[in-house]
């Protein structure tokens, strides 16, 4: 029989919370033992049925109100907020499994930084890093080709209001919203960063946001080292990711409406310019789930020895 896992969710209030409950709530050996959420302390916690009476809790200040006997925290807070949490649970919990759903460590080369369609490691990682919804994109793109790219990449990115998350700013003002696209980051986004870092060094990449919730497209500028054929890319594509459900490979160009709400990633576009070396290629998915809350799922189950997409219904 195997074992049941007691989760503290750390951050269980904004929209990848939401869809990481809502996950646990489906997977067989997952329980959550404690939701943190200083705004929502004291009231119940929708999408989770397994226990009714649960209730958000606000974190004590020494916290000293986490249950003993967590085998596992997801930390879904905002970036820069993670620091004081690990710095405790590293002294009081260091048998626990830790993933960080922020930016934080994600090069701090002491976590395991995981994509799970790109990542071939054997270990069992105690603290696991998290890929942002972006990067995730950006790096299935790149992953099985990075090696036949001849120099630089440019890749644009279309994201769903959700994706600044659900405190009130810029990039989340419906109004302000409305009839634009908003480009940001023009330079040194956090993501451009992190797929220079894991994937492909030599990168640009701008995102914008647009007027509506949820969805996240990018497109790819590719130049490849010597000619090839759009069906020869579809093929090495389909190849590579043979064994990994959750990546949808196709000839046509992805819609964001084909991801939305769905655990999946969709590639597709393969078109070549004429010289056969100038490959343009699309991806889409949810930002909050495959971006976010369903990579959790599957990093745990591996650090678990579970199959990989447990719990996660896909299609």
């Amino acid at each position: 029989m195997n074992k049941i896992y007691n989760i503290a969710l750390m951050g269980g209030r904004g929209f990848v919370g939401q869809e990481i409950i809502a996950l646990i709530d489906n997977h067989p050996y997952f329980e959550l033992s404690q939701v943190f959420s200083k705004s929502n302390a004291g009231k119940t916690i929708p999408n989770y049925k397994k226990n009714k009476h649960l209730l958000f809790t606000e974190l004590d200040q020494e916290m000293r109100n986490i249950d003993p006997d967590i085998d596992i925290f997801i930390l879904a807070l905002a970036n820069d907020d993670s620091k004081n949490v690990v710095n405790f649970l590293n002294g009081n919990f260091n048998k626990s499994i830790i993933i960080d759903v922020s930016s934080d460590h994600r090069f701090n080369n002491d976590w395991t930084y995981r994509l799970p369609e790109t990542s071939f490691d054997e270990g069992l990682p105690k603290k696991i890093s998290n890929p942002g919804c972006y990067a995730t994109a950006m790096q299935l793109m790149l992953a099985p080709i990075k090696k036949d790219i001849n120099g630089h990449v440019s890749i644009m990115g279309f994201s769903g209001f959700s994706g600044a998350g659900s405190t009130p700013n810029d990039k989340n003002n419906r109004d302000r919203l409305k009839g634009n696209i908003l480009a940001y980051n023009l330079v040194n986004h956090t993501h451009e960063k992190e797929v220079k870092k894991h994937c492909y060094e030599q990168l640009s990449f701008t995102p914008h946001v647009a007027d509506f919730f949820r969805g996240i497209l990018t497109t790819a500028h590719i130049q490849l080292d010597k000619p090839t054929t759009e069906d020869a890319l579809l093929a090495r594509y389909q190849e590579f990711y043979k064994n990994k459900p959750l990546i949808h490979i196709d000839g046509s160009v992805p819609l964001i409406t084909d991801a939305v709400g769905k655990h999946i990633a969709c590639l597709g576009g393969f078109c070549l310019g004429n010289s056969k070396q100038q490959l343009r290629l699309c991806c889409t998915l949810d930002n909050l789930l495959k971006g976010a809350a369903t990579q959790v799922i599957q990093n745990l189950n591996h650090a678990c020895q579970f199959n990989e997409t447990l719990g996660i219904h896909y299609e």
